[in-house]
């Protein structure tokens, strides 16, 4: 009997280094799959955080042209645009990204910046577009097509389902594929496009406080004295007395880069926008001699979307030795934001 019962608790041990032996194999196997899953996340999230190339907008808007067998008439540049745009946020590498709740878009946020910034000019243009450039003055009717189209473009940027983001902005897009069908069909006269000097200078205004605030931001990388703060310590009543400091604004470090992607999506729409423009605004531009300036903004434009050769966003000082991305963009955007200013004032003209 006590032999019996040594082979029983023998047999036992046997059975529990085996179930140990076991889980030690199950255990590394899960440690190896998860390394894997982690390097390939990486590697998935780097593709994932490249910018989409920029596209000819002329030879866009031919393409598009041919295969509706329609003629390109005003405003279906802009329009035609407007689509690509709307489709590269949610159909460039990685999908839209800025509501991912699993890796590795969870962990991304250049991207999903660079993804702000291109929403936020198709919204201020959609609504440019609903509010006044297809409108022939303030008491005509909206646009059927157009009041569907605007706010869905202004729906929650971070919503992943019921309803997700990417279904609510694939509607705005077929409203906007709706109109370009009424405006290019000759059989449908009821969408207009109307290519004025007053309705590019509203969406132009608009556009300069959108630039100034971006390039503003991007500017106190390294710090700016508070306009504000300045003023306060005015002494008015004796004027040569030494004013006191202010605290310094500046971008805290960690949204840094964010903030520079963000900058990056809206110039990298708002050149192909102005390219749009070129085309359908060109014979008020001609009469207002403003079509320098339009160059003038596209090539600063051109140039913000020059290649990053730095994996990490520098903040080097003003002067310092190393580069400063987030003031080479702020130089940019701001004599980009110089020459809409001196096309408002020429479309301003009589």
């Amino acid at each position: 009997m006590p032999g019996k019962i040594r082979q029983y608790f023998r047999d036992k041990k046997d059975d529990v280094q085996d179930y140990a032996g076991g889980s030690g194999v199950i255990g590394k196997l899960i440690l190896v799959l998860l390394v894997v899953y982690l390097l390939v996340s990486v590697i998935v999230g780097m593709y994932w955080s490249s910018e989409p190339d920029t596209f000819s907008v002329r030879e866009h808007t031919r393409s598009v042209a041919n295969s509706m067998e329609r003629e390109p008439v005003t405003g279906f540049a802009t329009t035609v645009t407007m689509i690509r745009i709307a489709e590269t946020l949610l159909e460039k590498p990685g999908g839209y990204l800025s509501n991912d709740i699993f890796p590795p878009g969870v962990w991304l946020d250049n991207m999903p910046s660079w993804e702000f910034g291109v929403l936020v000019q198709l919204r201020d243009l959609s609504r440019a577009m609903r509010r006044d450039i297809a409108r022939s003055q303030s008491q005509s009717a909206e646009d059927p097509d157009l009041t569907i189209a605007e706010p869905q473009f202004h729906f929650d940027s971070g919503s992943w389902a019921i309803p997700s983001t990417e279904a609510e902005y694939r509607r705005g897009i077929e409203a906007l594929k709706r109109y370009l069908n009424r405006l290019s069909s000759p059989e449908q006269a009821d969408a207009q496009f109307y290519a004025r000097a007053d309705n590019l200078a509203n969406w132009l205004a608009d556009l300069e406080t959108r630039i100034g605030s971006l390039s503003r931001t991007l500017g106190e990388s390294v710090g700016k004295a508070s306009v504000s703060d300045a003023v306060a310590n005015v002494d008015m009543d004796n004027p040569l007395q030494e004013e006191t400091g202010g605290i310094d604004v500046k971008t805290p470090w960690t949204q840094i880069d964010n903030v520079l992607y963000e900058a990056r999506g809206s110039s990298w729409a708002l050149l192909h926008i102005f390219r749009a423009i070129e085309v359908d605004f060109r014979k008020v531009l001609q009469d207002k001699n403003a079509m320098s300036s339009v160059k003038q903004v596209i090539i600063e434009l051109e140039g913000a979307q020059g290649p990053m050769w730095s994996p990490v966003v520098l903040n080097g000082s003003g002067f310092g030795v190393l580069a400063n991305h987030s003031l080479t963009m702020a130089a940019y955007l701001s004599r980009a934001s110089a020459a809409i200013s001196d096309m408002r004032d020429l479309l301003s003209r009589g």
